[in-house]
């Protein structure tokens, strides 16, 4: 897998896994409970990771989606 954006913002985490989903894209929210030990302050960011060999796929329904400029390589 694959680390496809970083991100502490709940609500983009939520799109992209409609987005992925729709596109039955495997992905993985890694750092889920590290809330646990930042006491839900949301300081610490999520990584939302995909397939790799589905990752140049993942990167076009960002951009097509206006989210180019969370990738990494933007």
């Amino acid at each position: 897998m694959e680390e496809l954006i970083r991100t502490t913002d709940p609500v983009l985490i939520s799109h992209l896994e409609a987005l992925l989903g729709g596109a039955e894209i495997m992905y993985f929210v890694a750092d889920t409970n590290m809330s646990i030990l930042d006491g839900s302050l949301g300081f610490l960011p999520r990584r939302i990771m995909v397939d790799a060999d589905r990752f140049d796929e993942a990167c076009q329904i960002m951009r097509d989606s206006g989210l180019e400029h969370y990738l990494k390589d933007a």
